[in-house]
């Protein structure tokens, strides 16, 4: 069986990174311009400006799951269709309002279209596990590059078609993903539950009580709301102290995305193939924190700020890329997708919560401060990881089975065991599939299809 994503599978993965790109696209084209257009609406406050550039997070954090368990019983489609609609419905609405309440709005009904756990699930109905990961890193790189653009585009056609455009852009966009899923991604054969990809509500519990992915949780929280609070300031200290206008400012975020990318493949090839992940991520960590000081202290000199950017940008997309690898080698075999849901609501939370405060610390009057607090959360999170037990360097690999009697489960689970680099297993009867924690070194679909239980697999991974 190939390795690599076959015709209907990269079809349905570039289909769905697509939509993926296309509500992302949205999302972010809004901050790195709306601090500066939002004083020209009606009662906006800078607690207000920030409270609107956060305000998705709260509610997609909020119903990521939900949504994605309604998926399980309505079918993914109708969800992913109805999501981005509700996506569309409420940029009109921040498009159409003349005062910061209609924005926030807006961007809360956006959030609600919360349909990221919902097209991971699609994908994993629509690949095989064996090549899962290559299909769920073409959606990652098309959200890295989502957030590039946006960056460029927002401030270059904000200044032809203004922040309304903007949104109704947003609004042409998720429509276009509509006609994206109806026409162009293929429908499953069946709708099946993926323990390694959705979350389940009874492991919650017992998830949030492990220390590795309660620090992991935290510190994406920190990130994004680092990032969220950062461009609450940004785009006016470089309007007002570094004389840099709105529409030039994508000249700062073109040269300084394009080489942290550049910047972040070697680290990541540094953490994932020679095993040293901790020290990427508090590396990248202490990044941050230099980057907030100096920000802090030089914010009105341009060639120091655009460094920082870079400084900044550089830890930031490898913690991007890197952290959800930790969450899943943290993550316990059968609460993989239930670690990754808290994992996704730590992140929308913090974009949230870093909107607000930043725009509280504006508002009285401590803009500075927001460098200040990302240099403090930045602090913590540093002392946080450095007490963090490094992972173990694994991946999780699916076996479907046949139907499995009471009797079986201990000769499967004995007998995965007994493979070369398998280092955890879980039989899930009822699901008729086993997980593995596995060491892709030692690890070799070949081991397992030589062994005594290989007629008990019916999909071998």
């Amino acid at each position: 069986m190939s390795n690599l994503l076959n015709s209907k599978e990269r079809h349905a993965s570039m289909s769905l990174a697509g939509i993926f790109s296309l509500r992302m696209l949205g999302l972010f084209m809004i901050l790195p311009i709306f601090a500066l257009y939002a004083h020209n609406l009606t009662g906006a406050t800078p607690i207000l400006i920030g409270v609107a550039i956060g305000a998705y997070g709260l509610t997609s954090g909020l119903l990521q799951a939900p949504l994605g368990w309604l998926s399980d019983r309505f079918g993914r489609k109708p969800i992913i269709v109805s999501g981005l609609i509700v996506f569309a419905i409420g940029s009109l609405i921040a498009a159409i309002s003349h005062s910061i309440e209609g924005v926030i709005i807006g961007r809360m009904i956006q959030g609600a279209g919360a349909i990221g756990s919902t097209v991971l699930a699609l994908t994993a109905d629509l690949t095989r596990e064996e090549v899962r990961t290559q299909a769920m890193s073409i959606i990652g790189m098309t959200i890295g590059l989502s957030f590039m653009s946006a960056m460029i585009l927002g401030p270059l056609l904000s200044s032809y078609v203004g922040l309304s455009g903007i949104f109704y852009l947003t609004a042409f966009l998720a429509a276009l993903g509509v006609l994206v899923v109806i026409f162009i991604v293929p429908s499953p054969g069946k709708v099946r539950f993926h323990r390694d990809q959705e979350l389940i509500f009874g492991d919650i519990r017992s998830v949030i009580k492990m220390k590795n992915l309660r620090s992991l949780n935290l510190g994406v929280f920190i990130l994004n709301a680092t990032l969220t609070g950062l461009f609450v300031v940004l785009p006016v200290n470089l309007l007002n102290n570094a004389g840099l206008s709105l529409e030039h400012q994508w000249y700062v975020y073109l040269p300084v995305l394009l080489l942290s990318f550049v910047f972040m493949v070697p680290l990541v090839l540094i953490a994932e193939k020679y095993r040293q992940l901790k020290r990427v991520f508090t590396a990248c960590i202490f990044m941050m924190a230099v980057s907030q000081l100096g920000l802090y202290l030089y914010h009105d000199n341009l060639p120091i700020v655009v460094f920082c950017l870079l400084v900044f940008f550089t830890g930031f997309t490898t913690l991007e890329a890197i952290l959800p690898s930790w969450v899943s080698k943290a993550a316990p075999l059968t609460a993989r997708g239930t670690a990754m849901g808290l994992y996704s609501s730590s992140q929308f939370m913090g974009a949230f919560v870093g909107g607000v405060a930043a725009g509280w610390l504006v508002n009285d009057q401590l803009t500075d401060g927001v460098y200040l607090a990302g240099l403090a959360a930045a602090i913590i999170w540093f002392l946080v990881a450095m007490n963090m037990n490094a992972p173990r360097h694994t991946v999780t690999r699916v076996v479907r089975l046949g139907i499995v009697g009471p009797e079986q489960i201990a000769q499967i689970r004995d007998g995965l065991l007994s493979l070369p680099g398998v280092v955890d297993v879980a039989v899930i009867p009822e699901e008729e599939t086993a997980y593995l924690k596995v060491d892709s070194k030692l690890f070799s679909n070949q081991s397992l299809l030589d062994s005594d239980i290989a007629g008990l697999c019916h999909e071998p991974v």
